[in-house]
């Protein structure tokens, strides 16, 4: 599949709601910073320099042996998409908006299932991820060390004896990792807990970010939790300290939900019961509504309180009614209400597809 057919089709392998407590954790994501040696950080690079970059990572990227460990990845040089298709590849989380800025000095390596992709050129030289449904952040950093370790064969990392791996932030020098899960916590929201959870989690120096990650909303119940210290610290430790507060949240989610539904049950089927109601039969939605209510309808599949959509179905709406997909849709510019008209068909199509 090539990188059209990645931004015409809503789907990605992350998507697939069968994970590991994938009824509150919706994926998990491991990526790390490198650079490259002998050049400048990406924001001081001039296009020659730039293309270099973008040159040697294609080049290592062929050599067999990383292909027979993690497949072919495409590579694709931001400047040939169009601003709606860049933005679609930050709707589908497989890259940074911080990609879309001087989108001629960057590129983008992806590989046909969209569970693994490299940034180059962003905030560093290389942006290593792999994104995958539930928590699975064990897996996701193996396969994420696989392929660094494959490239760093081929290139030369900036790396110091002394601080680690080199990045243009002071916050990624070390490891280089950051590690995250996405969150569903409208159990949570309804028993007016977040906050104080989230507050908690701060505290032991974690980062909770929105749905698009640093300085984005939290649209749909949807949150961010990530390490923010990389030095100092050895990669498998980062992911386990994830792992434990990604732990305590689940519980925390779940116990507020059997907390709902033993004590506001009418309530929330009615709740649930609505959203499903206007999501199947709307003429018209906005986008924040829309998250809003797939997130009801999300909470009422888990707790078994309605049948017809699956997980994955709504996930992949949460891609399908954002404002750039819906525009790669129609040839021809949309006003927002033409879009909030679209959004509102498309999660038709879906949801009375479904069920």
């Amino acid at each position: 599949m090539g990188i059209k057919e990645t931004v015409n089709s809503a789907k990605s392998g992350w998507m697939e709601g069968d994970g590991p407590d994938g009824d509150i954790l919706i994926s998990s994501r491991v990526r790390v910073a490198r650079n490259l040696k002998g050049y400048a950080f990406p924001h001081l690079l001039d296009q020659e320099k730039a293309e270099q970059v973008i040159y040697a990572v294609q080049l290592a990227l062929e050599n067999q042996v990383i292909k027979s460990q993690v497949g072919d990845l495409e590579t694709t040089r931001m400047s040939e998409l169009s601003p709606v298709e860049r933005q679609i590849l930050v709707e589908k989380h497989l890259i940074s908006p911080n990609l879309l800025g001087e989108h001629g000095k960057k590129a983008l390596a992806l590989r046909d299932d969209e569970v693994i992709s490299i940034m180059i050129n962003e905030e560093d030289h290389l942006r290593i991820q792999c994104l995958l449904p539930g928590l699975q952040l064990e897996k996701a950093w193996a396969l994420v060390n696989q392929i660094d370790d494959g490239l760093e064969n081929t290139m030369d990392y900036a790396f110091s004896e002394k601080f680690g791996y080199l990045t243009a932030c002071p916050t990624n020098v070390g490891t280089g990792m950051r590690a995250s899960v996405m969150l569903h916590l409208p159990g949570l929201v309804l028993v007016d807990q977040v906050g104080a959870v989230l507050a908690m989690i701060s505290k032991l120096g974690f980062a909770v970010r929105g749905l698009y990650g640093e300085g984005t909303e939290a649209l749909g119940n949807l949150f961010q939790l990530s390490n923010q210290v990389t030095m100092g610290h050895a990669e498998e430790e980062i992911i386990n300290s994830l792992n434990s507060v990604t732990g305590q949240v689940l519980t925390q989610e779940r116990e507020a939900r059997k907390a709902l539904l033993q004590q506001r049950k009418d309530q929330l089927k009615d709740k649930v019961g609505r959203s499903y109601g206007l999501l199947k039969y709307a003429h018209m939605i906005s986008s924040e509504e829309a998250m809003r209510r797939l997130s009801d309808v999300r909470m009422g599949v888990d707790l078994q309180l309605i049948t017809g959509p699956t997980a994955e179905q709504l996930t992949e709406l949460m891609v399908m009614t954002r404002q750039a997909y819906l525009m790669n849709q129609r040839e021809n510019s949309l006003n927002s209400l033409q879009l909030d008209i679209l959004r509102a068909q498309t999660i038709r199509n879906m949801l009375n597809q479904g069920g």
